[in-house]
């Protein structure tokens, strides 16, 4: 059993330690957090969605956003399209499983708003039927996905992909993507929160 989890550390530190070598990626996860932050500025918020435990980090991204990360701050706009019961049942019921999320973005989303579609696996329909709908309704799309990325036939705006197969691997990457995304929002609306009261 040891020789198993030393094999699965080793494993998730090679590939953190891939990706903090990876220039392009490095630069992605920037460009994405500061249009999270543009949006949040101009008014907007950020849509999250995902199925299991992707549903699982919409919340918890959603979260440190309307909350904190790590810095008390002004609150800011960000909603999980994966928690309330009456509206995922509803939309199941009436209209099938694959528009949970496309439905609430046609409800909700904005121009300008971003929306943000976690799949480890890249290819959940509700998740992709999403990315079309924001983008229609002329939302900014965001994929955080595993080694296939999304589908030939879907494109996001902004892909962050992680290059592993592994489901784990591919979510414990999801969780740190976040927590940067989030300290890139919550250290501007810090600084912005010194400026206003310094004048």
């Amino acid at each position: 059993m040891q020789h198993w989890i030393e094999q699965e550390l080793g494993a998730a530190s090679r590939l953190f330690g891939r990706l903090a070598e990876d220039r392009a990626f490095v630069a992605e996860v920037e460009t994405v957090g500061q249009l999270w932050l543009r949006s949040i500025r101009n008014g907007g918020k950020v849509l999250l969605a995902g199925n299991g435990g992707s549903a699982a980090d919409a919340q918890h991204f959603a979260a440190e956003i309307v909350c904190r990360y790590r810095a008390v701050r002004p609150g800011a706009a960000a909603i999980a399209l994966t928690t309330d019961t009456s509206v995922l049942t509803a939309i199941g019921n009436d209209f099938g499983y694959e528009q949970i999320f496309s439905r609430q973005v046609e409800a909700l989303g904005q121009p300008g708003d971003v929306f943000v579609g976690i799949s480890t696996s890249g290819h959940s329909p509700n998740v992709l039927e999403a990315f079309k709908v924001a983008r229609q309704r002329e939302l900014i799309t965001v994929a955080l996905t595993g080694e296939k990325g999304l589908p030939e036939t879907h494109t996001a705006d902004h892909v962050l992909r992680v290059p592993d197969a592994a489901t784990a691997r591919v979510q414990e990457v999801h969780g740190l993507i976040g927590h940067l995304l989030c300290g890139i929002v919550e250290d501007a609306l810090v600084a912005d929160q010194g400026h206003v009261g310094s004048e």
